[in-house]
């Protein structure tokens, strides 16, 4: 169930999972609220700077693996798998040559 507010025309002006003063209760599945998630597309800047953000984080996960301050164990077993399923797509992307395999060899 949402809380949603309307305008002063009626139409949904916001929605929120959080009981709001003057708020209106509909079901996640309601027309108008399907409507509303639609026609608000994020902000491209937003979603580019996600991605950048989500690269930064990777990069600082990385160099915290290489100072052994954290070794690719230490995180949640999703984590792990996320954390090398984007290295491999991005050795893909970039056309890198992995000679020696992926980072979970023991050596």
């Amino acid at each position: 169930m949402f809380h949603v507010l309307r305008n002063a025309e009626g139409a949904i002006e916001s929605i929120s999972r959080r009981a709001q003063p003057g708020s209106e209760m509909l079901a996640d599945d309601h027309p108008e609220v399907q409507r509303f998630i639609r026609t608000k597309p994020a902000e491209p800047a937003f979603n580019e700077a996600d991605a950048e953000f989500v690269r930064v984080l990777e990069d600082l996960i990385d160099t915290l693996i290489m100072k052994n301050v954290i070794q690719h164990t230490d995180l949640p077993a999703a984590a792990q798998r996320k954390m090398l399923i984007r290295k491999g797509l991005r050795n893909r992307l970039h056309g890198a040559l992995n000679l020696l395999g992926g980072d979970d060899r023991i050596l």
